[in-house]
Order: C-alpha cells, then sequence, then structure tokens
C-alpha cells in the first residue's frame, strides 16, 4: 500500500523504517495518515491542493523500485527515459527530452531539501530511505528551485535518538547480481545520533553486444555511502549534516540504431564502450522553532560530480562508403553545485498560515581540455580523412529566487491561499570549441564563445480548499511555473550564438481527495488544464539553415487529462491504484528534424510552408506524455502462526505507447511502444528477519526505453533473485 507515515524532507520521525521485513507483512493502516511537504511543512495530502504520490521506504522495496527509473511504473503521468548519462524525465509529458548540458530540467529531484544536480548524475541507488514524493504540475512557489512539470521529493532516513538500530540486506540475483546493503543508527547520549548506511551492487550486463567493441558494454557496479549526524540540544534547536557519495559505473550503455526493428538487447557496436558518474553531496540543515511554533530554517547544498561516457554514437557496427571509422561520441564534464534557502514557516493550525523563502544557486559545468569531445572520427569532406570536434570551458548558471504563500480560512472549512514567486536566472558560456585533422599541429577551426543570458520571472498560484469534513477535500488552484532558457554552442559561420527563452507552464487543477471506511481507503482524483508555451526542443536552425539549435516552440502546447489514485488496507490485505488518462496538442509550429541534416532551406516556424524537410508539426502530442498510464498492486499477509508471515504481492503497470520526439517519425524509431511490467515477490518474514523471491519484469517485456539522436537504448528485462534481510 502506498502510504506514508510522514514524508518531511526536514524531519522524520523515528517511526519510519526500511526493513525489508516490516514491508513484507503491512497490516492495517488505519489511523495513520499520507503526509506530504509540498507547503514546507507536514500536511495531510487528504487535505492539501497538490497533485502527488507518495512512497514510503517500504513502499519502495515492496513495489522494486530501486531508483529513478523505477517511479514511472509506480506513479501516474511520470516517464523516466535513460539516455546515457542524462534522462528524460517528465510529468504530463513537461520535464526534459533534449540531453544537452544547455537545456535545464522541468522536474526537479531534491534530496532532503536540497535540488541535486539537474539532469545528469541522477543513477543513485535508492537505499535507507524513508519517503518519496511525486508532485505533479508547476512547483514555483515553496521548493527551492522553479519547476514546469513537478518535483520528487527524496527524504534519507534520519538518525534517531531512541536506541541502536538498522538493518542487513543480502541479494543474489540472475545476471550474477550481488547486493549488499545495510545501515546502523547510533545514538549518543539524548542529544546527539548518527547514521551510517551504504549500498553495494553489481550485475553482469542484459546487452548481447556485437562488434569490434572494447570495453563493459552494460555491466553495472555501484558503490554508495552516507553518513548523517544529528544534533538536537532542546526542543528549539536541531541541526542535521549528511554526507553521501556514489560511484557508479554503467559500462557505457551499449544502443542499437533507432531504425532497428529487432530485440532492442541485440546491439552491433564498434567504437569503445565505458562510463560512469562519481559524485558526492553535502547538506546542512539547521532549524530554530520558537515556542509560539515560529520556525526558521537553514537549508545548505553543496554537490560536486564527475560523469563520463564513450559510447557508439551511430548505434551500428558499419562502416560507411567511402570508408568511414566509427562514430564516437566521448566526454568528460565536471559539474560544481552551490546552494543555500532559507525559510521562515508560520506555527502550524490557525486561522492564518504562511510561508517566506528565499534560493540561490550556483551550477556550473566544467568541460575540460581534450575532454569533452563532441564527436570523434566522423568523417569530414577530405573522405576518407578525418577530424575530430572538441569543445572546452565552462558553463555557469545561477538561479537566485524570493518565494511566499499565505493561508486564510475565511470561514470555516474554507481556506483561500496565495503564493508568489519571484526568481532571476542566468546562463553563461565561456567556451571554445575546434575542429582537429589528426595530421596537423593546430586546428583546423576555433570558434570562441562568451556570451550570457537573463531571465526574471514572476510566478504564483491561487488556491481555493474546502474542507467538508475530515473525509471530504475539494480544492481548485491555478499555478505557473518557468524552466530556466539558455545559450547555444558557437555557430560555425561566425554568426553570434542565438540564446533560447525559458519555457512557461500555466496549470488549472480541479481536485477531490476522500477518506472512507474508518480509514480504510483513500482517494485522490483531479483533472488538470495546461499552457505550456515556449517548449524547448532541437531543430535544424529556422533562421541560420546550416545548423542546428536549441528553439522554442511558438504559440501555446495544450496538455490536459484525469489522474485518479487510491490505498486501501483492510487487515492483511493491503491495495493500491493509479491511473492517468491525457491528451496533448502542439500549437501551430514547422520545424526540420535535425536527423535528417541540415539543409539550405528556410522552414519557417509558423508558416512553412510543408515540405518533405520542413514539417507540419501542428496538433501533434508531446514528445513523452502517454494518453494512459495505470499501476496497481495488491498483497495478502498470511499467519503462518508462531510470529512468522507469507506475504505474496503483485504489481502491475502500463505505460501506453508515446514518442520519443515530437516529429513522430516512425521510420525513425520515435514511437515508443507500450510497456507492461509485471512484478512479484513472495516474502517469508519472522521476527526481525526476512527472506524473500523476487522477480521485476516477470512477463521478460523487451522494449525500447529512450530514443537519442540515432540510438535506441532498452529497458531492463526479466531479474529474479533471493533476498534475505534483518533488522535490530
Amino acid at each position: 500500500m502506498i502510504v506514508a507515515t510522514a514524508a518531511n524532507a526536514q524531519d522524520v520521525p523515528a517511526t519510519q523504517t526500511t526493513d525489508p521485513a516490516a514491508a513484507a507483512t503491512g497490516g492495517d493502516t488505519t489511523g495513520n495518515d499520507i503526509v506530504v511537504t509540498a507547503e514546507r511543512r507536514s500536511t495531510s495530502l487528504q487535505r492539501t491542493p497538490v497533485a502527488a504520490s507518495v512512497l514510503t521506504g517500504e513502499d519502495l522495496v515492496r513495489k522494486s523500485v530501486n531508483g529513478v527509473e523505477g517511479l514511472q511504473f509506480a506513479t501516474p503521468s511520470l516517464t523516466v527515459n535513460t539516455t546515457g548519462q542524462g534522462n528524460a524525465f517528465n510529468i504530463r509529458g513537461i520535464g526534459k527530452t533534449e540531453q544537452s548540458s544547455s537545456v535545464g530540467v522541468g522536474v526537479i529531484t531534491y534530496r532532503d531539501g536540497v535540488a541535486t544536480i539537474p539532469g545528469y548524475l541522477q543513477t543513485e541507488p535508492y537505499y535507507d530511505i524513508a519517503s518519496v514524493e511525486v508532485l505533479r504540475g508547476p512547483q514555483g512557489t515553496f521548493a527551492g528551485g522553479n519547476a514546469t512539470g513537478g518535483a520528487i521529493f527524496i527524504t534519507e532516513q534520519n538518525p534517531t535518538l531512541d536506541r541502536v538500530n538498522g538493518y542487513a540486506l543480502a541479494q543474489y540475483g540472475n545476471y550474477n547480481n550481488v547486493k549488499l546493503q545495510g545501515a546502523l543508527n547510533i545514538p549518543s547520549g539524548d542529544t546527539l545520533a548518527i547514521r551510517f548506511a551504504g549500498n553495494f551492487d553489481k550485475r553482469d550486463t542484459f546487452y548481447n553486444v556485437s562488434g569490434p567493441w572494447t570495453g563493459n558494454p552494460g555491466n553495472r557496479e555501484d558503490y554508495s555511502a552516507r553518513a548523517s549526524i544529528l544534533w538536537q540540544p532542546d526542543s528549539h534547536v536541531r541541526v542535521l549534516l549528511k554526507g553521501d557519495y556514489n560511484n557508479i559505473d554503467y559500462g557505457g550503455l551499449p544502443a542499437g540504431l533507432a531504425t532497428s526493428k529487432g530485440d532492442p538487447l541485440n546491439v552491433a557496436n564498434n567504437a569503445p564502450l565505458s562510463g560512469g558518474d562519481k559524485f558526492g553531496r553535502i547538506v546542512l540543515n539547521a532549524s530554530y522553532t520558537f515556542d509560539s511554533g515560529l520556525t526558521l530554517r537553514s537549508i545548505s547544498g553543496f554537490q560536486k560530480g564527475t560523469t563520463h561516457v564513450s559510447l557508439d554514437s551511430d548505434g551500428t557496427a558499419a562502416i560507411g562508403t567511402p570508408r568511414a571509422p566509427a562514430n564516437n561520441f566521448r566526454d568528460n564534464i565536471t559539474e560544481e553545485v552551490w546552494s543555500q534557502e532559507v525559510n521562515i514557516v508560520s506555527p502550524d493550525g490557525g486561522q492564518f498560515t504562511w510561508v517566506l523563502g528565499g534560493f540561490y544557486q550556483h551550477d556550473n559545468i566544467t568541460i575540460p581540455p581534450n575532454g569533452g569531445y563532441i564527436s570523434d572520427n566522423t568523417p569530414n569532406s577530405i573522405n576518407p580523412l578525418v577530424f575530430d570536434t572538441t569543445i572546452e570551458g565552462t558553463n555557469p548558471k545561477t538561479q537566485l529566487a524570493a518565494f511566499g504563500q499565505v493561508g486564510y480560512e475565511f470561514i470555516d472549512g474554507l481556506q483561500l491561499q496565495v503564493g508568489a514567486r519571484w526568481s532571476r536566472t542566468t546562463s553563461a558560456n565561456d567556451a571554445v570549441a575546434r575542429a582537429i585533422l589528426p595530421f596537423l599541429p593546430t586546428p583546423v577551426l576555433s570558434l570562441v564563445q562568451k556570451d550570457k543570458t537573463v531571465d526574471k520571472k514572476l510566478n504564483g498560484k491561487v488556491a481555493l480548499n474546502w474542507t467538508v469534513d475530515r473525509n471530504n477535500f475539494f480544492y481548485a488552484f491555478v499555478a505557473t511555473g518557468a524552466k530556466q532558457g539558455g545559450l547555444n554552442g558557437p555557430n560555425v559561420n561566425g554568426i553570434p550564438p542565438r540564446a533560447f527563452d525559458a519555457e512557461d507552464v500555466t496549470d488549472y487543477e480541479v481536485g477531490y481527495k476522500g477518506t472512507f471506511l474508518g480509514g480504510r481507503l483513500r482517494t485522490q482524483l483531479g483533472g488538470y488544464y495546461s499552457e505550456y508555451e515556449n517548449y524547448q526542443i532541437n531543430i535544424v536552425d529556422p533562421i541560420n539553415p546550416g545548423i542546428s539549435s536549441i528553439f522554442n516552440v511558438p504559440g501555446k502546447t495544450k496538455l490536459y487529462g484525469v489522474e485518479a489514485s487510491a490505498q486501501a488496507s483492510f487487515g492483511k490485505l493491503n491495495l493500491d491504484l493509479a491511473t492517468s488518462v491525457s491528451n496533448s496538442k502542439l500549437p501551430t509550429f514547422f520545424a526540420s528534424d535535425p536527423r535528417l541534416g541540415t539543409t539550405a532551406t528556410v522552414c519557417n516556424p509558423t508558416t512553412g510552408p510543408a515540405t518533405p524537410r520542413c514539417t507540419d508539426l501542428t496538433g501533434q502530442e508531446q514528445a513523452y506524455a502517454p494518453k494512459f498510464t495505470l499501476s496497481a498492486g495488491a498483497q495478502y499477509a498470511i499467519d503462518l502462526g508462531d510470529a512468522a508471515t507469507l506475504t505474496p504481492r503483485i504489481d502491475y503497470a502500463h505505460i501506453a505507447p508515446t514518442f520519443g520526439t515530437l516529429f513522430q517519425n516512425t521510420a525513425l524509431g520515435d514511437r515508443l511502444e507500450a510497456r507492461n511490467i509485471v512484478n512479484a515477490q513472495l516474502t517469508l518474514a519472522k521476527d526481525a528477519w526476512s527472506i524473500a523471491g523476487y522477480a521485476t519484469n516477470l512477463t521478460d517485456q523487451h522494449y525500447v526505453a529512450a530514443i537519442n539522436g540515432f540510438r535506441r537504448l532498452a529497458g531492463a528485462p526479466r531479474q529474479y533473485g533471493i533476498r534475505l534481510s534483518r533488522s535490530f
């Protein structure tokens, strides 16, 4: 059952646990509440005007959600498509589809209140987690970073002052998968506690790779560790310091040609294959609560990571005519993010509540000399000679924001909420691109770029909430959000690079949340209508058609749909359901697909004219916006006596067919077929011990998970094994 006893990004009670034995037995949750932190305070999901799904650490174990990709099979309206170093994370078709560091994210992920590195270094495994909140729709009023599609709040387990406790886990599965995981909580007196947690995960590749590649394509090996210190000298002061480190080697993610028709796990590559992420994060969360209940809070974060990859950029082992070497993309990039958020939160309850906050973030991407290869060994005009195209430099970005929201209950049960956010974002490039021939001592072409763009936005939210009684809640609101713009790279013909504008979303929603059968059944139902402006897309430049660049779609894209979810607990039987039905339509828009090559033909975005190279995209559906999603789960705890239980569980998820690009060119592999994923577990638990047999993707569906240029990447096939755990 998807239920959280508390999911506070700042303060997680000691009752939460990621003990797999507790996850297996479930139990009657009557009296517990699903809690979210969308308003920077703990509020009941059933009485908060937000579309959200909440999964506890136990839920993650039950539903086999081990990382970011698994979330799409447990929540509605969500797709997560890993394309190598980054991922296309979209909610309701809004988020990120262009895998470029110059393009921001529309769905922001937070770890313990700090916005993580945007779009990249997202491979961090889920272990020792207290809860995950998936918030759908613009989140521009409260959280640190502005968001157009939604936000993911991940709360890691905090130290507790009560006793020594923790858990240990060992798992073995097919593909020689070995996982070791555990946590240890150590209190020191009544004011200090330390918690250590770690995760090791290793498996062989899913892929069958042919061709003269080198490396360990698709083999994965993860090392992750976390340390947390809680100091709480009295009821007023609370200081929490956390440090995370991850070393992820994923073997370069082999991928086939997007137009291939066979098994996506069978690929032919002829380039060196390797890839990995190393990154760490430090979060300092300090708060002071006055006797009145007023809280001052500071959330400071520092993150630094290095990502590297080498891959076959055309997804084949073919040699061109005239003969050309393999197409090889490789890079080595470092990203560093500093952030600071401050909040002033009014006491809970009462007729008048409010939150004020400020946020600053500095995000700098560094591409070192000889480390940032755009392409390697691509044919030039003097076949069969070749050149390398390289980039080096920095891409710094900043966000500065002030935000707040007030709520006033002007009659009993009827509340008006008004929030606003002012933000200023910058994006700069200080880089040089070079074309290098291997037999010449100096580059044949050097293009220097030193430019900056600035965006200023005012966003807000107005909500009307009606609490009929403790079991019935209605809401209606309008909210806006923005995703910052950026800069294209240096143009080869000497024309200054053109900035692309920030994206804007205006979202209208109505919803109902009901609690029935004495709390044993909870439901959430909502409808939304969104207008999406300035969508950022990579197309053949309509002004300078000799190149491709990031461009804003003119006009308003319309997205609308209905989402519903329910959680039920009837003694030993737990059930959950989540579904969405949605639609989307692009405005009048003509564009040329850069995968077909650049052209001298001008393609006007609003007038065309339509030709085989200038495609009329008017009315097309948004990329990564499936029209239907469904997830459902059930488990039953069978009492075996002597404090032992046997719990079978099954989960089913369906994501309807969708498209990986706006061009919807099936011949180029843009159509992603439906995903039907079945997970199952059988868990025997007794006292502090549990042993579970598990299977994910039980039917072994081989499917294309993402499109990245000319490459298609496969989703995970069937995995199964056994897991042993003990809590203490």
